[in-house]
């Protein structure tokens, strides 16, 4: 079970690596766009001193086509590393671009993954991870926990080497529950993290816990004993 920062913000990062056991991080175009028009190497290559070079950084093409993707894969490993995970969509042309680049063995995520049919075709085309859309998938009608189930099942049965990375989350219940369902790694903004540590009945019992000390120990702390 991993968790990943799905954000490109350096300082949502920095801070929050520090604070949760955080194993890597995601983005997208559409989360570059909320950090405005930067330079782009320059900011993956930032976000990757912040992380450490084991950790899993995943970083998307842009372009539609099999062969402009492909040519984006080999910029983005050229001008970060050769460890990053090349986030490529599951499309007619994106199955393409995954079974090219895996030929040249370069790490793939299939990404924006709407039901369990699309995971199978990325898993069998070589994608070592394969991004499901939780939150999307259920405002469609559909059954997130199913379809991840019946990815991970497809991965026991034949023994894929794919890793299910849940993403697309409104809560940390939904993470939850990709997990349950056998998803081992989700990716998600890190504000779903930390709600998930800072809500009322939690800081609650804190404040109780430490005025209940007080009241007999005053200011000191158990070390100051």
């Amino acid at each position: 079970m991993k968790y990943l920062l799905d954000t490109a913000n350096l300082a949502d990062i920095r801070r929050f690596y520090d604070i949760f056991p955080i194993a890597g991080v995601t983005t997208n175009p559409s989360i570059v766009k909320k950090e405005g028009k930067i330079d782009f190497f320059a900011h993956m290559n930032e976000i990757r001193d912040i992380i450490g070079p084991e950790s899993p950084l995943h970083i998307q093409v842009t372009a539609l086509d099999m062969e402009g993707m492909v040519r984006d894969a080999e910029a983005i490993l050229t001008k970060i590393d050769a460890k990053v995970y090349v986030k490529v969509p599951v499309t007619m042309e994106g199955i393409r671009a995954i079974k090219c680049l895996k030929s040249q063995k370069v790490r793939v995520t299939g990404t924006a993954i709407y039901s369990a049919q699309q995971g199978f075709l990325a898993m069998e085309a070589g994608a070592d991870c394969i991004a499901p859309y939780f939150n999307r998938m259920e405002n469609m009608g559909l059954n997130s926990d199913e379809i991840i189930a019946a990815l991970a099942e497809m991965i026991r049965l034949y023994d894929y080497p794919t890793e299910i990375l849940a993403a697309s989350f409104k809560n940390a219940g939904q993470v939850d529950r990709a997990f349950l369902a056998g998803a081992q790694t989700a990716t998600m903004d890190p504000s779903i993290l930390e709600a998930a540590l800072t809500q009322p009945h939690i800081m609650q019992a804190v404040a109780g816990f430490d005025a209940d000390w007080k009241a007999v120990f005053g200011e000191k702390t158990v070390a100051e004993l």
